[in-house]
């Protein structure tokens, strides 16, 4: 009898376990496209960059390609980063092909430019969402 409620334990955990990593990259998702349309809204170049890094930053988490430390990292008590904390493949090929657009974006002075990077990442995430 005793085993038989570890294994439901056991069954249960993982579920909800699964259920609040999920949850968890759900709140990601909305705090990143929050900050990535004000980069897309942005009429600066400035801001607009300031707004692609805090979108990086949760996209990639703590040890991702590009994370800035010296940026806000908006999602940073939500979970690890977007895609760490993504498990489905095809999600998280949308999700690198998205911080690969923060970095593009990050990496132009042009501000038409930045902005177009932005608006394909909103389109990217909301798509996940």
């Amino acid at each position: 009898m005793k085993s038989t409620r570890v294994v439901l334990a056991a069954i249960a955990l993982s579920v909800f376990g699964a259920t609040v990593v999920m949850a968890g990259v759900k709140n990601e998702i909305v705090t990143a496209i929050e900050h990535v349309q004000y980069s897309a809204d942005a009429t600066d170049i400035q801001t607009a960059h300031m707004h692609l890094h805090h979108t990086l930053n949760c996209l990639v988490g703590p040890n991702g390609n590009g994370y800035d430390p010296k940026e806000i990292d908006p999602c940073k008590n939500a979970g690890h980063g977007i895609i760490p904390d993504t498990t489905d493949a095809k999600a998280r090929a949308s999700l690198e092909a998205a911080a690969q657009k923060a970095r593009d974006g990050l990496a132009t002075n042009d501000l038409a430019t930045a902005r177009a990077d932005a608006a394909a990442i909103v389109k990217t995430l909301t798509a996940l969402q």
